[in-house]
């Protein structure tokens, strides 16, 4: 097979010369550049091009020391491939010119001046300090990895089992209260690995970690220097991002990166990744052309007839995923990073384009997500969708082939922010979403323990203390007259807009977020939460820091001592989860004969879906075989602003039931109880206003 010819020593025998290097044809199937011990393979491929040229670059230099214009008889098919001897990685930098016709109209944007980058690039010179480009044009690098991963296993952990703590890698360690030595990096969050042990949480999502360009778009408003911080817009899918490395790898480029995901996975802490295919950072018709546009612009790209951009992502441009050449550019991308990175899973940015046809419209069997749900080597990791685009279609419930994709469950977030803060006309979504959202995932094998993310807080609005510290959004400081941002928050202030001393009000904000946090880790589905939720972290009302590389995005760390009690609760009930199989999954039917899962009103009556309602509750229950005993949770929520008396189920037959959590406090700061100090209650329990208690079944 053409893979292994290199093994074959009569192989490495020059068939010419080119621009002073012996060369000859290359391994045509394997994309990109690759090292050799006696050189160094570039592969490259150009569907409308007429011709192509190799750029060679010293280190840092922005003219090139050798053009080598690829032979015809280097090419098969639309395939550019030469091997190139002589060349070692260290000592050089690489990049692409493609020849063709220039006609926008038709959608043709060939420059012979135009210098490439490499779609398959493992990595991307001239970036590797934070905010600052040190090149006009992007050059690639050839990756030299030795990185060894040994016997580590892959995690066989169910997606319902999961504890998503979703954070930004610079935003996460950069502020000086961090107290790590390397903040802002790859590094920086490896120190903190520690205190994602200590917090419980099983999975990180980082936001894109594939090399963007920071500076782009950059500009100063109010003082300060606004950048493409969130990272966004992808400039290379195949690599990582040099600047969060805390030094410089040359040609080992993701060691860091790799370090840091061996060491989370030793923790037990899965990693998954933001992935952008949606679009590229190539923009508009404006916009640079870099990359994709100089290859085959209509190709990579959905085009209208009369050659624009179409921006189904609302960044200028849409990727055209279900071309076969980007749909087996973005498997290969995909593959990469499981094997070679060992990623466990996978959450993709606006993910209904990837179901999009050429031409714009949806696909009812969209090839792109079939090949993604069945491909082999994919086949044990976690694919997530935010099931939705900036075109106006949402697929939440509905995403095509569902039952293998997860989904971020936007109606939970929608329905609990309202109905926890006192839209009582939510109650019945609300409980819908508590059970697992069976209306949209239906029941069995597929249902929403299994097939949905829910959050209430993310990268994307308000942090959680925000949410419960803001009426409105305040991104003035973003430069956009604060119409950027969602206008749909369902917040509220608790009374005081904004920063306050007045205890009473400060004392229900934090009771709010109890109340979040107890109903999202008490729900069936997978849970995620924001880095920083779990000790008050505030982006002061901005719900759009994409461009705030600065305290308003960075976590704020001196808050974790502040707000230690808030942590603790956080901990506990990610804890109490993990106690309780029945709330992360179906179990066989319990022996005491207490349906699976049921809902009550305030006098213990068993009821359908509540109606405009203050308080409820939801109760799940089977047998766990792990114990030997019924397991069954009763989470109860008074969203009204009064005591409620609620009369709890009868099961002395089976046992009784004991208060585990009350986040309105037994008045001495108790908001949680460890198992062998719950409180058993009998008959009725007095809720105390806009809280949550969670009961358990024991035997006692």
């Amino acid at each position: 097979m053409e893979r292994d010819t290199w093994k074959d020593p009569s192989w490495f025998t020059p068939r010419g010369e080119i621009a002073g290097f012996p060369v000859r044809p290359g391994m045509f199937q394997v994309n990109g550049a690759m090292a050799l011990h006696m050189g160094v393979n570039f592969t490259v491929h150009t569907h409308e091009g007429t011709s192509c040229q190799l750029l060679l670059f010293h280190r840092d230099q922005e003219e090139p020391y050798a053009v080598l214009p690829f032979p015809e008889a280097y090419k098969i098919g639309d395939v550019y491939s030469m091997f190139v001897f002589g060349l070692k990685a260290e000592e050089f930098e690489y990049a692409y010119r493609v020849d063709g016709p220039f006609r926008p109209e038709e959608g043709l944007r060939f420059d012979k001046r135009s210098i490439l980058l490499d779609p398959y690039a493992r990595a991307v010179a001239g970036q590797s300090v934070w905010g600052e480009r040190n090149k006009g044009c992007y050059h690639a690098r050839v990756v030299r990895d030795t990185f060894d991963w040994g016997d580590m296993p892959q995690s066989s952990r169910e997606m319902s089992d999961l504890v998503i703590y979703e954070l930004h890698v610079r935003g996460f360690t950069r502020h000086p209260s961090s107290g790590v030595r390397h903040g802002g990096t790859f590094e920086g969050l490896k120190e903190k690995i520690p205190y994602l042990k200590e917090l419980g949480v099983n999975a990180v999502e980082l936001m894109p970690i594939f090399e963007f360009d920071e500076t782009m778009n950059s500009r100063e408003i109010g003082g300060r220097k606004l950048l493409d911080y969130w990272g966004y817009n992808t400039v290379s899918f195949f690599s990582p991002n040099t600047s969060y490395a805390a030094a410089d790898e040359y040609n080992r480029e993701g060691t860091a990166l790799k370090e840091l995901i061996r060491e989370l996975h030793e923790n037990g802490i899965e990693v998954i990744l933001d992935v952008v295919f949606n679009h590229t950072a190539e923009g508009n018709e404006q916009g640079p052309s870099f990359c994709f546009k100089g290859f085959d612009n209509r190709v990579y790209y959905m085009l209208t007839p009369q050659g624009d951009y179409y921006n189904f992502s609302g960044c200028g441009n849409t990727l055209n995923c279900n071309h076969p050449i980007v749909r087996q550019m973005i498997l290969e991308c995909l593959r990469y990073w499981t094997v070679e990175y060992r990623v466990d899973g996978f959450r993709f940015d606006l993910a209904s384009i990837l179901g999009r046809n050429e031409d714009g419209s949806p696909m009812n069997n969209p090839p792109l997500l079939e090949s993604l749900a069945d491909d082999p080597v994919l086949s044990n990791v976690k694919l997530i969708a935010e099931a939705w685009d900036a075109g106006g279609m949402y697929q939440v419930g509905s995403f095509p082939a569902n039952r293998r994709w997860a989904e971020w469950n936007g109606r939970y977030r929608d329905a609990l922010r309202s109905y926890l803060k006192g839209d009582f006309w939510e109650a019945s979504r609300a409980a819908q979403s508590i059970a697992g959202s069976v209306d949209l995932y239906g029941k069995g094998a597929y249902a929403g323990y299994d097939s949905c993310v829910n959050f209430l807080t993310c990268h994307d609005g308000f942090t959680m203390y925000d949410l419960y510290a803001y009426n409105d959004k305040h991104n003035e400081i973003n430069g956009w007259g604060n119409t950027d941002g969602a206008n749909d928050n369902r917040s509220w202030n608790c009374g005081e807009e904004g920063e306050t001393e007045n205890p009473e009000v400060l004392a229900l904000r934090y009771r709010m977020i109890r109340n979040a946090c107890a109903v999202l880790m008490c729900s069936r589905g997978t849970p995620m939460f924001l880095a920083g939720d779990e000790f008050g972290n505030t982006q002061f009302g901005n719900n759009n820091g994409y461009c705030q590389d600065n305290e308003i995005s960075w976590l704020d760390w001196s808050l974790l001592e502040k707000n230690r009690e808030l942590f603790a609760f956080f901990r506990f009930m990610i804890g109490y989860r993990q106690r309780h199989p029945i709330i992360r999954k179906q179990l066989p039917e319990a022996v005491c004969g207490m349906e699976p899962l049921c809902n009550y009103d305030i006098w213990g009556n068993k009821t359908g879906l509540p109606e405009n309602v203050g308080t409820f509750a939801t109760c799940f229950a089977g047998y766990d075989k792990r114990r030997g005993r019924d397991d069954a949770v009763y989470l109860a929520v008074n969203a009204y602003w009064e005591n409620v008396t609620i009369t709890l189920p009868d099961i002395r037959q089976s046992g009784f039931w004991y208060l585990g959590v009350n986040t309105y406090g037994d008045g001495e700061g108790c908001y949680c109880y460890e198992e062998e100090q719950e409180v058993r209650i009998d008959g009725t329990f007095v809720m105390r206003p806009r809280s949550v208690a969670v009961f358990s079944l024991k035997k006692y």
